[in-house]
């Protein structure tokens, strides 16, 4: 007869998750991982083939949540203001899905394709259809770029940084909208 599982993918992931936001990318093991749902390292390996496996699982979680976050956004602010959310929220994980390093494994493509519909729908009714992922790439970039200098304390010379996003957006919005 066959031992029980004791644990799921879906919780492993959940943990790793949870791990690599309090303990960054470094902390993530398996063994830690393991300690968290309960059992021992070696039953992770029912469900996960390594520690790369579960750094990509938890790239693809990333990248849902994040997907249905923004799918909830009316506009581009809007959905600029879930991504900057999101950062703020899961720092650690924003860095994983957005600048992972060389090496890091990453989330298999669809499940970026699915994180940018909202994006990509949403400029392109601004944009155009034909510019559409022009449009996605120059906000997502910037809008990217903005979270990441803001989670590495990067705006050092003062002002109002939530004025300074707000300017940044709109000068966005507006050139996407003139194109």
């Amino acid at each position: 007869m066959p031992t029980p599982d004791r644990t799921s993918l879906d919780a492993i992931v959940l943990a790793a998750r949870d791990l690599l936001e309090s303990e960054g990318l470094a902390g993530l093991s398996m063994q830690a991982v393991a300690a968290r749902v309960g059992v021992r390292a070696p039953s992770l390996y029912k469900r996960v083939a390594n520690r790369e496996e579960l750094i990509q699982f938890v790239a693809e979680a990333t990248l849902s949540e994040l997907g249905e976050r923004l799918d909830e956004a009316g506009s581009l602010e809007q959905l600029a203001g879930e991504f900057r959310a999101f950062g703020h929220e899961r720092p650690a994980a924003f860095q994983l899905i957005l600048t992972p390093g060389a090496g890091t494994p990453t989330a298999r493509p669809e499940f970026g394709a699915s994180a940018s519909q909202s994006i990509l729908r949403l400029a392109g009714e601004l944009a155009g259809e034909e510019r559409a992922l022009e449009a996605a790439r120059t906000l997502t970039a910037w809008a990217a770029g903005f979270v990441s200098m803001e989670l590495n304390s990067g705006f050092n010379l003062g002002g109002d940084v939530d004025e300074a996003w707000r300017f940044g957006l709109a000068s966005i919005v507006k050139a996407i909208g003139d194109e």
